[in-house]
């Protein structure tokens, strides 16, 4: 062992071992010289002891000998030639050259194997399918996206989803495996790689698909990338009307002309935070709606379709309500690819046209005369009760919350008001302080105060008695926690509390989260909602991928004005205690000009996973109706016109609505 001054001992072995290394490192040569002197060092003297072991090896040393070479050759593959020293010579070299081209040929073969093996592991490979679906980009509606594209292929086929992104593909398989679980009706297909590259584009063969959907990531350059994708697309697919229907989605309505103009004319686009916004300032009013929502998007259940209309041509629109015993009709789809929705029931059935139906699948929906199942004694003529004011409260404040200020302020009643408590500074204009309904002629008078939510004694500290409903916003991603959905949490697990402080009064809680995983974490009432974001989003996207006709039906539903998803009393339409069919039900809703397509039962609110909620009940379908019981019907509702001292609306100012019609 040798000491090095200030240092550790460096041993012979450790010593011998960096020799070693450093003339394996000098070339291929050095290494294969290496190996032929350690393949001779072993093989020759084990073959020598194998001869001298042999009882019935040759008596002479040459005899021996010989045996040796032969068995040291066999074992080299080098020939096992004997006779003279030349003979043997030119043996060992035909040997070495056999031996040469045979470990070269499986080198290549190896090597290529190998490298083919991994650009198949990369992903870079091109993808030749036929009407296939091409997801394009890595977000949190993907898994979203592709299990309701699976749960949406017929039954019997097979549908092929072929997803680019620029992410490992082992991973993105391992992910989609894990939420998506296994996929029986489509062959999943992954693809690595920039999406916005033209050359990568080409890979997923988008010109042959049935439709692309590009979709946002969560970082702070999404909508930019998803403008470079639109024209990377337009660069592979062409400009021509031929080209597969594209959908996309941004986050920011700023991006959203744009991207109108970079998908082309078979292009739509979804304005992410703005749908959202929409969906928590609905649900503020009417509880429940999340849960009927969700299963009209989702394709385990019912959901939105076209069917024949045949055989109302001529006739009004009003006739169709009672005419599908097994589907529930909703609205018309001119000829002219109009969409009315919840329209007069007067409205004529012009030929070509086809019913906007809510039903099971698509084709289930067969025509039939149900008028016979109405009772007319069981219909209520009572009218509801005018909604009152109402006194809302916002904790929490993210890049949404200025659109769900501004949607309240299009749905509430007049003189409502809102209190919008945050921890940070709120960036635009502030409403005086003052008592939020001391304006007369205000449909919504909004007040900010700041406020350390991040400390549970502020949450217990709130005082929620004034208030008829809540809502809660968790931070953006990187603008708070790690996961934004733990203060969320933490809120919701507050307010409970007040609840029960409160003698259990029932708060009405609209919450978002971000990770659909957290969703039965959250302890809320049955009269609160859960909206999920990137859930909502991807459910949206798929149902419009199914049927491009959709997006005008949801465009309306999720607007501030035009027909809209309701929940009301099942007294209003029928007497209380009364047994009758749902035919009643939809023929009292057709007389104050509304669809009924369901019910929520009260003795099953708390019951997961439908919470009570029956949509597209058989119109035959008799039960007793109580006065808690609840019907989802689509209505129109007339909506007055903003605030004129809104100062982020002023008068004459047309709002993003009024200047175009959009999903």
């Amino acid at each position: 062992m040798v000491r090095d001054k200030g240092r550790r001992p460096v041993s012979v072995r450790d010593r011998a071992g960096y020799r070693f290394d450093r003339t394996l490192a000098r070339s291929t040569g050095t290494l294969m010289g290496w190996l032929v002197i350690t393949c001779l060092a072993v093989v020759v003297p084990v073959s020598a002891l194998l001869v001298w072991t042999d009882p019935g090896s040759p008596r002479s040393v040459s005899g021996r000998l010989t045996a040796a070479w032969r068995t040291s050759a066999e074992t080299l593959r080098l020939g096992a030639m004997t006779g003279t020293p030349l003979r043997m010579v030119l043996s060992a070299l035909l040997g070495l050259v056999a031996l040469l081209c045979v470990s070269t040929l499986v080198g290549v073969i190896t090597n290529s194997l190998a490298e083919r093996m991994a650009e198949l592991s990369r992903g870079r490979s091109t993808v030749l399918e036929q009407g296939h679906v091409v997801v394009l980009g890595w977000s949190d509606q993907v898994t979203t996206v592709v299990g309701e594209l699976i749960a949406a292929a017929a039954p019997g086929s097979t549908r092929a989803v072929v997803l680019l992104a620029d992410r490992d593909k082992t991973e993105m398989e391992r992910a989609l495996a894990a939420h998506v679980g296994p996929a029986a009706r489509a062959r999943l297909i992954c693809r690595s790689g920039p999406a916005s590259d033209p050359a990568v584009l080409a890979l997923v063969s988008p010109r042959t698909a049935s439709t692309v959907l590009v979709l946002p990531s969560g970082g702070p350059g999404a909508d930019a990338e998803v403008l470079r994708i639109l024209l990377a697309l337009r660069a592979v697919v062409g400009e021509g009307p031929d080209g597969p229907p594209v959908l996309a989605a941004v986050r920011d309505d700023h991006y959203r002309a744009p991207a109108r103009l970079a998908a082309g004319p078979r292009g739509t686009v979804l304005e992410t935070d703005t749908v959202t916004a929409r969906l928590i300032a609905q649900c503020v009013g009417r509880p429940g709606l999340s849960l009927v929502l969700r299963d009209l998007l989702d394709f385990a259940g019912d959901e939105f379709h076209l069917t024949d209309a045949t055989a109302l041509h001529g006739g009004p629109f009003g006739a169709a309500l009672l005419g599908h015993a097994d589907s529930c009709v909703v609205g018309l789809l001119t000829p002219q690819g109009r969409t009315l929705l919840n329209p007069p029931a007067d409205t004529v059935v012009a030929p070509g046209s086809r019913l906007i139906v809510v039903a099971r699948d698509d084709g289930t929906s067969r025509p039939a005369d149900c008028r016979h199942l109405v009772d007319p004694s069981a219909i209520t003529t009572d009218r509801p009760a005018p909604e009152e004011p109402a006194r809302l409260l916002m904790l929490g404040w993210n890049r949404r919350a200025p659109l769900v200020v501004d949607q309240l302020r299009h749905t509430a009643r007049p003189g409502s008001a809102l209190d919008v408590v945050t921890d940070r500074s709120v960036p635009g204009p502030r409403e005086p302080e003052r008592e939020p309904d001391a304006a007369p002629g205000t449909r919504l008078a909004v007040r900010f105060r700041s406020a350390a939510l991040s400390r549970p004694e502020t949450l217990l500290g709130l005082d929620l008695a004034p208030y008829d409903g809540l809502v809660v916003l968790g931070p953006d991603p990187g603008d708070g926690p790690d996961r934004p959905d733990d203060w969320t949490l933490v809120t919701l697990l507050a307010l409970r509390l007040l609840e029960q402080r409160a003698g259990g009064r029932e708060l009405r809680v609209v919450s978002e989260l971000t990770d659909d995983r957290n969703r039965p974490l959250a302890l809320v009432n049955p009269g609160s909602d859960v909206i999920v974001s990137g859930e909502l989003t991807g459910l949206l996207m798929a149902q419009i991928a199914q049927n491009r006709h959709l997006a005008a039906v949801f465009d309306e539903l999720f607007s501030a004005d035009g027909s809209m998803i309701c929940l009301r009393p099942a007294g209003t339409y029928v007497r209380p205690g009364v047994t009758t069919t749902f035919a009643t039900v939809v023929a009292a809703a057709r007389d104050r000009g509304e669809c009924a397509i369901g019910y929520r039962r009260q003795d099953r609110r708390t019951m997961p996973p439908d919470h009570g909620v029956r949509l597209n009940p058989h119109k035959s379908e008799r039960r007793e109706w109580s006065t808690e019981d609840q019907v989802v019907v689509i209505t129109t509702e007339a909506t007055e016109p903003a605030d004129v001292t809104d100062p982020a609306h002023p008068a004459g100012a047309p709002t993003q609505d009024a200047e175009e019609h959009r999903p």
